[in-house]
Formats: C-alpha cells, sequence, structure tokens
C-alpha cells in the first residue's frame, strides 16, 4: 500500500484507581475489585507481493506495547508480541492468548484483552506476508475471548472495514458514565473502509499510532486528572491523525470506531501517576511541539495552548523539545531523573535558526520536528544551518573557473551561464549551459543543457537536456531530455524522453517515454511509453504502452498489448491481461485473473481461478453430440462449442459445427443455476473440410442442478435463427425445423446434457 500503508488493533479499559503490584507496571483497579490486562502485540511490514514493503510497523507495534507496559498496568509476563508473522503464527498467537485470559479467569477478578495490529491489510482483511486474516475471522477471535472487554486498535488500509461489520458508526461521544463496571467490546481503527493509513519518516511511525501513544502519554488528559480515558485518547489521536494527513498526498485520515459496551465506567487506558518521571508544560508555553529523547526518536508530539499546563509520563533521560509557533522555532533541552518532575517554563525555550519547511501543494511551514544539529545522511551541503552566500549572476566556463568560486562556499543565484558547465548552491531563476548545470541544492526555475543537469535536492521547475536529467531530491514540475530523465525521490513531475524515465520513488504526473518508464514507488497520473511502463507499488491513473504494462496495485486503466497488474480496480485492455485480484473490466484476447472479485472478463479465452472451468456434453436439436468448454468468472463467461449432426437419411454424420459464445451465470441458490448466453456457430459439410455453407445464431437458457460439486445436469429451451453464408437458400437442419429453402429460419429448440 503504498505505503502506503498503517493497520492498528487494540486498546486499553480499566477504571481509576491504582493498585500495589510488585512488578514494575502497577495494575488499574476499579473501586471495587482489581482489573487484570493482557495486551496482544501484532506488527508485521510484508504485506505481500505487490505491496510496498512498510518501514514502521514493528516499531509501531512495540511502541505501542511499551505505553501499555509503563503506565496501562499490563504486566510483562500479560504481554505477548507476534513480530513479522504470517497467518499461522497469527493463529497461534491468539490462541495462546486466549489461553492465558482463560487461566486468569479462572482465578476470578475482571480481566480486559487488548490486541493491536499494525502492518498491511484491505478491504478484506489482514495481510500477512503471504496471506489473508479477514476481518470476520478477526472479529470472531476477538469475541471468543473469555473477558470483561476486549479492544482492538487496528492501524492499517481500510480498517474502517472492520469496525462497519456490525453497523459500526461514527458518534460524538462515549463512555462519559461515572460509574465503575464495564463490559463489551471496543474497537478501534485508524482509517475509514475506503481510506489508507499512513507512516511517516519524520515521526519514524504511522501517523494514528503515533498520535495514540503520544496522547496516552497525556497529551490526551484533557481534564488534567492524570488518567487518560479511551474516550480521551481516541479524540485526541482523531483530530491529531486527521491534521497531519490533510496535506499528505495520500489525503486525509479519519480515525473510526465501533462501541458496544454496556454498564459502568470509563475505560482508563493509562494513569500518568505511576510512571517514572513527568514532564509538565507550563502554563504559558503555547505552539506545536516535538518532545525526542537522546537518540533523537519522536516521543511525543502535540499541539498545546497557553492557559492549562499539560503532564507528560516519560522514561528519565535527556530530552529535547522543540517548538513552533507563530512562524518562529525554539529549542529547550531538560533532564528527567527517576521519579522526577521538571516544569518546562516559557522562559526555557530559546530561538533557534531552523529553517521552516512548506509543506507541498501550499499549506502552512512547519518545523517538522527538525533540530539544527540533526541532519540526515543524504543532506546537500547547506542544509545544517551553515551561513549562504548570493550572487545574483554566475558567469564561467566550468567549475572553479567561474564567478560563483570567487566569493567561495555555497552561493546562490538567479542567473546561471557557462559555456561547459556550471555549478550553483541553490537556483531560483534560469541556468544555461553548453555541456552541463550542477546545483547542489534546490531548483526553483529553469535548467538548460545541451549535456545535462544534475540537481542535488529538490526541484521546482523545469530541467531540460539533450543528455539527460538527474534529480536526487523530488521533482515537482517538469523533466524533458532525448536521454534518460531519474527523479530519484519522485515528487510531481512531468518526465519526457526518447529514451527512458525513471522514478526512484513516488511520482505524480506525466511520464513520456519512447524507451519505457520506471516508478519504485507509487505513481498517479499518466504513463505513456513504447516500450515498457513499470511501477512497483500503486498506479492511479493511466498506463499506455505498445509493449507492456505493469503495476502491483492499479486503480485505473492499463492500456497495452500485454497488461500485468497484482490488486486491479478498473480497466484493463490488450491482447492478453493478466491480474491477481480483479475489479472491473477485463477486454482482450486472453484474460487472466486469480481471483475475479467483481466484474467482467470479455475475450476468446478467460480464466479465473475462482470463477468457470466447466466441460459440458450435450445433444439438442440441429446435433446428437456437442462439447463445450466454459471459461470465465462467476457471474460471466465464454464458451467455445463442437458439435456433429445428420439429417434425415443420411448414412453417418452430415454436418459439423463449431461456435463461440458469451453469457451470465445466474445462481439460483447452492445447487440451482441459470446460464443465459448467445453462441454462433459455422456449420459445415461433413465432405467439405473447412468450407462453411451456414452460420448458426442462438440464444439458450439453460437451467441446471448440481448433483455434486463437479457434477450437473442441464437443459433448457432455445431460440435459433440460421441462414446462408453469401445470402444463398438453405434448408433447415434441426429436427423442430426441415423447412427450406430459404434465406432466414426460425425456429425453438432444446437442449439436454450434463456438465462436468
Amino acid at each position: 500500500m503504498t505505503r502506503s500503508l498503517l493497520f492498528s488493533l487494540l486498546l486499553l479499559p480499566a477504571l481509576a484507581s491504582a493498585a500495589p503490584a510488585p512488578a514494575p507496571a502497577p495494575a488499574i483497579a476499579t473501586a471495587s475489585q482489581p482489573v487484570r490486562r493482557f495486551a496482544l502485540l501484532v506488527g508485521v511490514n510484508d504485506g505481500g507481493p505487490g505491496r510496498a514493503k512498510l518501514r514502521y510497523a514493528v516499531t509501531d507495534a512495540q511502541s505501542f506495547g511499551e505505553v501499555l507496559e509503563e503506565l496501562g498496568g499490563v504486566q510483562p509476563q500479560d504481554k505477548l508480541t507476534m513480530m513479522e508473522g504470517n497467518r499461522a503464527d497469527l493463529e497461534r498467537s491468539l490462541s495462546k492468548f486466549k489461553a492465558m485470559i482463560a487461566s486468569a479467569k479462572s482465578g476470578g477478578g475482571r480481566t480486559e484483552a487488548l490486541i493491536y495490529y499494525s502492518g498491511h491489510s484491505d478491504e478484506e482483511g489482514l495481510l500477512l506476508q503471504q496471506d489473508r486474516f479477514g476481518y470476520k475471522e478477526l472479529r470472531q477471535a476477538l469475541e471468543s475471548l473469555p473477558a470483561d472487554v476486549r479492544i482492538a486498535i487496528l492501524d492499517s488500509c481500510a480498517s474502517g472495514t472492520l469496525a462497519r461489520q456490525k453497523g459500526g458508526v461514527r458518534r460524538p461521544s462515549f463512555l462519559v458514565d461515572a460509574s465503575t463496571a464495564v463490559r463489551g467490546h471496543a474497537i478501534l481503527t485508524s482509517s475509514s473502509e475506503d481510506e489508507v493509513s499512513q507512516e511517516s519518516d519524520r515521526i519514524g511511525g504511522s501517523f494514528f499510532t503515533h498520535n495514540l501513544v503520544s496522547g496516552l502519554r497525556g497529551a490526551a488528559d484533557a481534564t488534567g486528572d492524570g488518567r487518560v480515558t479511551l474516550h480521551e485518547a481516541y479524540q485526541f489521536a482523531f483530530h491529531e491523525t486527521l491534521a497531519r494527513t490533510e496535506q499528505t498526498r495520500a489525503g486525509a485520515q479519519h480515525p473510526a470506531y465501533d462501541i458496544e459496551l454496556a454498564g459502568t465506567g470509563e475505560l482508563v487506558m493509562t494513569d500518568l501517576r505511576s510512571t517514572a518521571a513527568v514532564l509538565v508544560l507550563g502554563d504559558m508555553v503555547d505552539g506545536r511541539l516535538y518532545v525526542r529523547d537522546q537518540p533523537g526518536r519522536l516521543v511525543v508530539e502535540l499541539k498545546k495552548y497557553a492557559g492549562r499546563s499539560t503532564e507528560l509520563a516519560l522514561q528519565p533521560g535527556r530530552y529535547t523539545v522543540m517548538r513552533e509557533s507563530l512562524g518562529a522555532a525554539s529549542r529547550a533541552e531538560l533532564v528527567l531523573d527517576q521519579g522526577g518532575r521538571v516544569t518546562l517554563a516559557e522562559s526555557a525555550f530559546k530561538p533557534v535558526g531552523v529553517e521552516m519547511t512548506a509543506m507541498r501543494g501550499g499549506g502552512t511551514p512547519r518545523l517538522d520536528g527538525m533540530t539544527p544539529s540533526i541532519v540526515a545522511k543524504d543532506a546537500p551541503p547547506g542544509m545544517d544551518g551553515t551561513p549562504r552566500r548570493y550572487l545574483p549572476i554566475n558567469l564561467g566556463l566550468f567549475p572553479k573557473v567561474q564567478t560563483n568560486d570567487l566569493v567561495g562556499g555555497d552561493v546562490d543565484n538567479t542567473f546561471s551561464f557557462a559555456l561547459a558547465a556550471g555549478r550553483t548552491a541553490r537556483l531560483n531563476g534560469v541556468a544555461l549551459a553548453l555541456g552541463g548545470n550542477w546545483a547542489t541544492d534546490t531548483v526553483k526555475g529553469l535548467q538548460l543543457a545541451v549535456g545535462g543537469n544534475l540537481a542535488r535536492a529538490d526541484v521546482s521547475g523545469t530541467q531540460m537536456s539533450v543528455g539527460g536529467n538527474w534529480a536526487t531530491g523530488e521533482v515537482d514540475g517538469l523533466q524533458m531530455s532525448v536521454g534518460l530523465n531519474v527523479a530519484r525521490k519522485g515528487g510531481l513531475a512531468g518526465q519526457m524522453t526518447v529514451g527512458g524515465n525513471v522514478s526512484n520513488a513516488s511520482l505524480s504526473g506525466m511520464q513520456l517515454a519512447v524507451g519505457g518508464n520506471w516508478v519504485e514507488g507509487d505513481f498517479g497520473g499518466w504513463q505513456s511509453a513504447v516500450g515498457v511502463n513499470y511501477v512497483k507499488d500503486r498506479m492511479a491513473g493511466l498506463q499506455m504502452a505498445v509493449g507492456l504494462n505493469y503495476a502491483a496495485t492499479a486503480r485505473g486503466t492499463q492500456l497495452s498489448l500485454l497488461n500485468v497488474g497484482g490488486d486491479v480496480k478498473g480497466m484493463q485492455l490488450g491482447l492478453v491481461n493478466v491480474a491477481g485480484k480483479m475489479n472491473g473490466l477485463q477486454l482482450g484476447i486472453v484474460n487472466v485473473a486469480d481471483e475475479m472479485e467483481s466484474g467482467v472478463p470479455v475475450g476468446m479465452l478467460s480464466i479465473v481461478r475462482n470463477g468457470q472451468f466447466h466441460v459440458e456434453a450435450f445433444g439438442n436439436d440441429v446435433n446428437f453430440a456437442n462439447a463445450a468448454f466454459k471459461v470465465g468468472s462467476r457471474t460471466f463467461y465464454t464458451t467455445v462449442v463442437v458439435g456433429m449432426g445428420h439429417t434425415t437419411g443420411s448414412q453417418g454424420p452430415s454436418h459439423w459445427t463449431l461456435g463461440f459464445g458469451l453469457g451470465a451465470h445466474l445462481p439460483v441458490n447452492e445447487r440451482l443455476f441459470v446460464d443465459v448466453d448467445g453462441v454462433t456457430s459455422s456449420v459445415y459439410d461433413w465432405d467439405a473440410s473447412f468450407t462453411t455453407t451456414r452460420l448458426w445464431h442462438q440464444v439458450r437458457v439453460i437451467g441446471g442442478f448440481q448433483i455434486t460439486k463437479r457434477f450437473s445436469v442441464i437443459g433448457g429451451p432455445t431460440m435459433n435463427l440460421m441462414h446462408g453464408v453469401d445470402g444463398d437458400a438453405i434448408t433447415g437442419l434441426s429436427s423442430f425445423s426441415r423447412e427450406g429453402p430459404k434465406h432466414f429460419i426460425w425456429w425453438p429448440g432444446v437442449q439436454l446434457g450434463v456438465r462436468l
């Protein structure tokens, strides 16, 4: 997906007062009895062939497990993890998890079960490497747990499908009663049923889990009572996830839920009063805050408003807090000791010279949680906060012999001209060269060269050359060349070349090439090539090629001699069409699909693994013997029919027929079905080789009764039309109509036989 993608499966219930426990994590108890919590944490980065491998699914599961153990009352012995497993591994984990809860239940007291999943999924279920675990199975597994409260958190694409399995809808609030005993289940999902869930390199995890964990550490404590309830955690995660994904390329992400809880009590997710250390954000602190630990991991992110302090439960250690407020960046550092409590006041923040970045397509500038001393390993020169110089015009022969080198260091230009090759830092204008242009940082404008253009950072504009264009950052604009265009980090772009276009990451826009187009990530837009179009992950738009189109996941149209897709929704139009899971239209000579969920394959030969594959033997009023080969989807099929017959008085067969037809398969119940189709056959005289004399058209309504899995009896009426090939008068062949000679002969007929 591209990632796309995230999935979550679990949260936590209980109630307020902490009961003493010998283990490191205190148990959360109700007013009347202790609560024992169990957690199953599942993280799977690998969603199987055709799906981009996630980076942070396992990390998300580990982060969620840590906060449950630190603040949520889950003892180490009551936590079960499954990382990078398949369906069989998950089934074993669920069985073991159920046994753990049953053993505790036999000893009395309340039990709560939490299942968390982060990974790939689709509209049908969880995707575990080569396997799928359906939502229906997941619900059954959740409902079978012998716990008083069962909670599932799903952080993955289309996970809202699970929340809708029993008609769950979004409600403005829940769990607001003040009593103390709740039973039932709650399902929280990271996205709605038709949305992708997203992860980010900036936060080192998924948006939903990151915001949920931030909320559980105290950012969601709206009442300031030192406890985070299920309601508070969900509301915080919902609003933060929506706010942080509205401007992403994949679009806004709306977490959803299905709650079926009865009885008394708010579900307390975490008790901040039991934490090892507390960071207090003072009353006057205002802005978006990024709290990072000493290794640089983003631990908590929140929007803080002045007027009320906020307490965050953290582990002891050294922390850096970056703040973005009113377009300015500031920074504070602190150390939390074991059992310590540090208040961070407004005066602790010091201004820093971190460059603000703007989201593509507009939006509010953001800090992205970066400090001046944190620089990406592949960052180009000048991105570490060092001073820059500016010259409006750069003139020269080649690097080291140009006006920029007289100034020294990294020099930004508005115009650059070089007879051989020119070098700039940032270009915000036009660069011309006979040999090549080299920009060590962002290009906003136009680079023209006979040789080639190189941009070591993002490109927002145009690169044009005879040789080739190369961008190590994102391309937001157009690359045109005779040779090769390369965008190392994708972006929003148009690439046009005679040779080939390559994007090593996701790309949105247009790729036109005589040779081929290659995208290592997701692609949204239009790909057109004489040779090959290739999208490693998700394609949304149009692929056109003379040779081959390939996309692991296709949402749109593939038009080529050979179209190949993994998960396809849309249309494949070509001589040969191949899909893993198909939803839409396959139109070609040969169509192949591993699974046809909805849609129609139309062609001479359509093979669907979960569709129809039958051989029929039958007789009718024209032929005493017929054999048919029928293949297609569950509702649409093609058939090839061959038969032989004889007229009265003939010695042996007098003719044979060869026909082709299209039809629809209509199941009535598990055993009864009706096939409605149209078949056109050529009629050949038995002794005249392949010289056809008549054309025979049929409309057939054939009912069937399935006796065994591989054997059915079939039969029904037909309507027939026969005419001569050259318009000559003919005599009928049917037992029901021996009319003739006529130019056209109509008659009703019948067919009876068996299907294997």
